[in-house]
């Protein structure tokens, strides 16, 4: 299902339903508890719904929005979390953090990490009626770059919140590293083909590739700047996207250091923290 269908769902929570609902999720984020399940009263019942309660979080950020994650761009991840199609979620400054910072783990519950293409724009891709091409969309792109997502959410059974439930709890945007700049010569690259892996001592790493997200991390930006379309919103220049995870998701612990490696675009490591 995609944001363009459910655009056309009328929902039935009005504004101040809207704002409850937000709130409410903010409130367990600032505390860091979970909820068992959003109240059945003020569930969101369709993305419509859950995309306008998301859009209450940028309010709340001291900084422009930093950019957008992608999530379930897998068939194996939108099956676990019962998704028809992929999610988008805000990234929000206060999320982001330098790789040079230890990565908190106070109160996540999914502690995971995620190596990720991430795409800075260099141009805005504002609403209009016909979808983008990916043609268009890459040439609004000013750079690409290794990153890393550390997703969470405060539905204490995401697995089963659903998709809408999980939209308004930001697609499990929690916290996420940008790494350097890749180098010249990236738009070469077969990105779908790209090898991906992401390690911590003491355990299996995870390998994969570009393609596990959306077939092609391109292809994910295009799905993502038409989806915002679709919304009425603007993908803007400096904004950051990072187009899903390339592998299945690491677990980590307190204490590890992670490396994440994407082929030709370069890598980066962060230290989890107490």
């Amino acid at each position: 299902m995609t944001l363009q269908a459910a655009s056309s769902q009328a929902t039935s929570l009005q504004g101040t339903s809207l704002q409850a609902i937000s709130d409410l999720l903010w409130r367990h984020w600032r505390e860091g508890r979970l909820l068992a399940a959003l109240p059945p009263e003020l569930a969101p019942p369709d993305r419509t719904a859950a995309y306008r309660i998301q859009a209450l979080l940028e309010p709340r950020s001291a900084s422009a929005l930093y950019g957008w994650k992608i999530a379930a761009t897998s068939l194996a991840g939108q099956r676990h979390i019962g998704a028809d199609g992929p999610l988008a979620g805000r990234l929000l400054a206060e999320q982001v953090l330098s790789a040079d910072e230890p990565v908190p783990l106070a109160h996540n519950q999914m502690r995971v990490a995620e190596p990720e293409v991430a795409f800075r724009m260099g141009a805005d891709l504002p609403p209009r009626p016909e979808p983008y091409t990916v043609e268009e969309v890459m040439a609004a792109v000013a750079g690409a770059h290794p990153a890393i997502e550390f997703p969470d959410s405060r539905l204490e059974a995401f697995e089963r919140a659903g998709e809408a439930a999980l939209i308004a709890d930001n697609a499990c945007a929690h916290l996420f590293v940008l790494g350097p700049p890749a180098p010249e010569g990236w738009r070469a690259l077969d990105l779908a083909a790209l090898p991906t892996r992401i390690a911590a001592e003491g355990r299996e790493p995870h390998e994969g590739r570009g393609g596990n997200a959306l077939d092609d991390p391109r292809l994910a930006l295009t799905w993502l700047a038409n989806a915002l379309s679709a919304q009425g919103v603007t993908l803007r220049k400096g904004e950051i996207v990072t187009t899903g995870t390339t592998t299945v998701p690491l677990p980590i612990e307190a204490g590890d250091v992670v490396r994440a490696e994407l082929g030709g675009l370069g890598g980066l490591t962060v230290r989890v923290g107490a």
